[in-house]
């Protein structure tokens, strides 16, 4: 059984739910009416990615990006 690759997903409010994209694996989006949703859609969404670029020949992109969070004043 293959290890599996944690890969950094960004979440963005809309008005209609939540926008999410993985910045290692450009083209790679989804949405969802929920938090929880659209992080099931990019689940789905990431490994028919990988299973295309497999098809295709092409390398899978490593896990790179890092997220964090830095707290600011607000002026």
């Amino acid at each position: 059984m293959q290890t599996p690759i944690q890969y950094s997903v960004v979440l963005e409010p809309t008005a209609t739910g939540y926008s999410v994209y993985v910045p290692d694996l450009p083209g790679c989006v989804s949405v969802g009416a929920t938090r929880e949703e659209a992080l099931e859609m990019i689940t789905e969404a990431i490994e028919l990615h990988i299973e295309l670029l497999t098809e295709s020949g092409d390398a899978i992109p490593p896990s790179g990006t890092l997220v964090d969070q830095v707290a600011v004043r607000a002026a």
